[in-house]
């Protein structure tokens, strides 16, 4: 397990807002326990109870109790009566059809905003990139799966589709990343978060088969780097 974690999810006001709202504190609870699942932090067959986790995240136990619900509404925990939830397992046939639709929507997409994407918006997604690198660097793998998501669906809002979004949003939900505490202990997650930067810079000049290469070795790490138990 990563020796920082982020007690509770960060705020970003100054990326896209998908369908203009913020988000509510219980939904905040929902998105750090839903990074740590996709970052493994919380693992499959597992049961945890709701004051457990409360204590583990610096929070109280309702909006916990009442977050994990909605993860076991998305299908990504089961309830165990009287004891907590049950992390659900993923199989890799899975993950490696989540991966495959998923390069399948979002590399053409990005590919497509390196021509059509404002760079006022494209900007505003820096900050976002940069909280990816800096979590790396701190091994921080709920604020850095956290900031990720941020940015890619961010990211895929400039394009205007938002059932594109949710669909992509869902698939990441579902997502596992074992491998990011390896990656951490070897000292290589920052340098696949750097990336992000890499990315915008990309855009941001155009260069339509640079953000091809960017985007295609980036999901690639999916299941490869990031997957590695």
């Amino acid at each position: 397990m990563a020796a920082q974690r982020s007690s509770a999810p960060s705020a970003a006001p100054d990326l896209p807002a998908l369908g203009g709202r913020r988000s509510s504190y219980r939904e905040r609870v929902a998105d750090a326990l839903r990074a740590a699942l996709i970052a493994g932090e919380l693992r499959p067959g597992e049961v945890y109870s709701a004051p457990t986790l409360a204590a583990r995240f610096g929070v109280s136990a309702t909006p916990v109790r009442e977050a994990m619900l909605d993860l076991a509404k998305e299908g990504l925990v089961d309830t165990v009566p009287n004891k907590g939830f049950r992390v659900t397992a993923v199989s890799e046939k899975q993950l490696d059809e989540y991966t495959h639709v998923r390069s399948l929507i979002e590399i053409p997409t990005v590919v497509g905003l390196a021509a059509t994407a404002d760079p006022v918006s494209l900007e505003a997604l820096r900050p976002a990139a940069r909280e990816i690198v800096t979590a790396a660097a701190a091994g921080d793998l709920i604020a850095y799966v956290e900031a990720d998501s941020r940015f890619h669906l961010g990211l895929l809002a400039l394009a205007g589709n938002s059932h594109l979004v949710e669909v992509v949003g869902d698939l990441r939900k579902r997502s596992r990343l074992y491998g990011l505490d390896a990656l951490v202990r070897a000292g290589r997650l920052e340098e696949s978060a750097r990336e992000h930067l890499e990315l915008l810079d990309a855009l941001l000049e155009r260069d339509e088969r640079a953000v091809r290469a960017v985007m295609t070795r980036h999901l690639g790490h999916v299941r490869g780097l990031w997957a590695a138990p």
